[in-house]
Parts: structure tokens; C-alpha cells; sequence
């Protein structure tokens, strides 16, 4: 058994753990992670960047990666405390947004403003409990390469958005999405496809 899973399979060791990772009640790591494990444990591709004022909530049992040439600009929110957050190169992640693991965003995607990506959801159905106390329920989402997802839109759990896919601004994303696309509204929708054999983008 590996000690990841003997620290899973033990509660106590595991709220040890926790605690020496993370101050009880918060997200964010404590320092001593931040400037001395999580460097040596996430990647960070040649020329990537992540701006002075993104909160970075990474912590090491799960995998943060920026891909070559890609940036995470001020005023982002990026946690990967329950699940990996995965970033492809040459990508932009613009500023104010949201990525809550499990999230892989593809090569040369475009994330404008705002924009919430969360592969997190609370358990809501047991009315006898706050819905804090209730288990975590998580599943990923997937932006394949060449997206755009324009500012403000919402990107659910669970959802693939495929490659060269554009969301319109403001949207919500709750089903997958098909490559070369163009969806709009709440809940998204797709208005347009890339026809290969016209050559063209045609509406649906």
C-alpha cells in the first residue's frame, strides 16, 4: 500500500495531515507548502506565467500543471483541492476567473473574464443536514484544445467542451458540448457547427 493510500485509509493521520496542509476551515495552503513543496511537485512549462495577485490555492495530493507559454492573469481563484487542475500550452486563463479542479483545459484556449469552471458540486438531499455538512461530489470537466469561452460564462461539472468550441459570453454550460461549435445562453445552447464539407460555419 502506498503511503498516499495509508494516509486516505487512516482518519486520524489523514486530519493530521490535513491540518499541516491547510488551516482548518480555509482552502488556501499554509506558506510553508506554498514555498516549499508545491514548487518542487507542480509543473510549470518553459514561459508560462502566473500573475502576482492569482490566489493559488494548489495543494500537493493532487496535480496542478500550466502548460509552455501559458498564462493565469490577476485575480484568478485556482484550486485543486478536490481534483487536478490541468492546463495545456500556449493557453490563457484572463482575469477573475474561477477553476476549481477537476478541470483540463486544452492547448491554445482562450478563458476571458470571469468565468467560473468547477468540477465541484455539494449534496444538497438530505434536509435534516446544512448542505456544509454534506458530502462533496465532484466530476471533471474537460476544454479541449482551441476553445474560446468568452467572459462571464459558467462551466458546470462534468462537462466536455470539444475542441475549437466557442462559448458566447454569459453562458451557462451544463451538457457537453460538440467539437466546432458555438453555444449561447442558459443553459447553453449550440446555434452553430463547422460543416467540413462546405467549408463554412452553418446554424443548427
Amino acid at each position: 500500500m502506498s503511503l498516499k493510500d495509508k494516509i486516505k485509509h487512516n482518519p486520524k493521520l489523514k486530519k493530521l495531515i490535513h491540518w499541516m496542509l491547510i488551516p482548518t476551515g480555509e482552502a488556501r495552503p499554509r506558506l510553508w507548502v506554498k514555498w516549499f513543496v508545491n514548487p518542487f511537485i507542480h509543473k510549470r512549462g518553459k514561459g508560462s506565467k502566473v500573475r502576482s495577485r492569482t490566489r493559488m490555492d494548489v495543494l500537493p495530493f493532487n496535480r496542478f500543471q500550466l502548460g509552455a507559454n501559458s498564462t493565469i492573469e490577476d485575480f484568478c481563484t485556482v484550486n485543486n483541492g478536490v481534483g487536478d487542475v490541468l492546463i495545456g500550452d500556449n493557453s490563457l486563463i484572463g482575469m477573475g476567473n474561477v477553476i476549481i479542479g477537476p478541470v483540463t483545459i486544452g492547448n491554445n484556449v482562450i478563458f476571458a473574464q470571469n468565468i467560473v469552471a468547477s468540477g465541484l458540486n455539494h449534496e444538497y438531499r438530505d434536509v435534516s443536514q446544512p448542505i456544509h455538512a454534506q458530502k462533496i461530489l465532484v466530476a471533471p470537466i474537460v476544454v479541449e484544445d482551441d476553445c474560446w469561452i468568452a467572459a462571464n460564462s459558467v462551466i458546470t461539472s462534468g462537462v466536455t467542451i470539444g475542441k475549437h468550441s466557442v462559448i458566447a459570453a454569459g453562458a451557462v454550460v451544463t451538457k457537453d458540448i460538440p467539437p466546432y461549435s458555438v453555444a449561447v445562453g442558459n443553459p447553453a445552447k449550440v446555434i452553430k457547427r463547422f460543416d467540413f464539407e462546405v467549408n463554412d460555419w452553418v446554424r443548427v
